[in-house]
């Protein structure tokens, strides 16, 4: 199966990665029309854009400001090693082989608000856009309307070599892909956690959990879903009883 996890706002750029390879994005071009109209911004604009301090503004801004047109490590990074929030503490793919990192290319993708969709190996430079924000330009309403039919027809292309689309990604990043344009069936994982005597999703270690379950499907070369249900990582078991509809498992623990 084919999975699809979200980028972080954290990201890391000083620890060594220990993958050689490296690939251009789908969709380069795109990402530079996006920059290109990011540019035009204004520190204050963008604070208003995406609802961030000064600091960080200022931040972004050099950020696009410096974005250059052509990728090279010693301004970039491979995707999966450069984003480094929740999901990628859970997905740890430095614990990944040479072998399995290979894998990866194959069956893991990145959506991202900046560059659409992602292998691992993909170089990025430094970026801070979610797939949420209000961007208006040229004859676009938002960053959805700029990606939902490039990144559908990409999926669907990549998955006539899969049986299902594992969804391990956000609501906000997930929304971009027309679901009802695609070939295969997607499965939606659920994972809660028992508080207060009920079971309960908490973002933060939900967030964690895709990122196990991404890890899970890459390096067991999952196919059907009987074997996802057979995750088990940090406590978490299958929870047949929960689960009201096969697509979306769920998965409980208690803490």
């Amino acid at each position: 199966m084919l999975v699809v996890i979200s980028p972080a706002k954290k990201l890391d750029f000083e620890t060594p990665c220990n993958w050689q390879e490296t690939t251009k994005p789908t969709f380069h071009e795109e990402s530079l029309t996006l920059v290109d109209e990011l540019k035009k911004l204004e520190p204050s604009e963008i604070s208003t854009l995406m609802k961030l301090s000064a600091d960080l503004s200022k931040l972004n801004y050099e950020r696009f400001q410096m974005h250059k047109k052509k990728h090279n490590t010693s301004l970039s990074k491979q995707a999966a090693f450069a984003f480094n929030g929740d999901t990628y503490t859970g997905l740890d793919i430095q614990s990944f082989s040479q072998k399995e990192l290979q894998a990866s290319n194959q069956r893991l993708r990145i959506l991202s608000g900046l560059y659409g969709i992602l292998r691992p190996s993909d170089l990025i430079q430094p970026y801070r856009l979610e797939m949420g924000t209000k961007f208006k330009f040229s004859d676009y309403k938002n960053l959805y309307q700029y990606w939902d039919h490039k990144i559908t027809d990409v999926l669907n292309e990549e998955l006539a070599a899969h049986d299902y689309l594992l969804n391990c990604a956000s609501n906000e990043y997930f929304k971009v892909v027309k679901t009802k344009a695609l070939s295969t069936p997607i499965i939606t994982p659920q994972f809660r956690d028992l508080k207060n005597g009920e079971y309960k999703m908490i973002s933060f270690f939900a967030k964690k959990a895709r990122g196990m379950m991404a890890a899970y499907a890459v390096k067991n070369k999952i196919t059907k879903l009987n074997e996802l249900q057979k995750f088990n990582e940090e406590g978490y078991k299958f929870n047949q009883q929960l689960t009201e509809n096969e697509l979306e498992p769920v998965f409980t623990r208690k803490l």
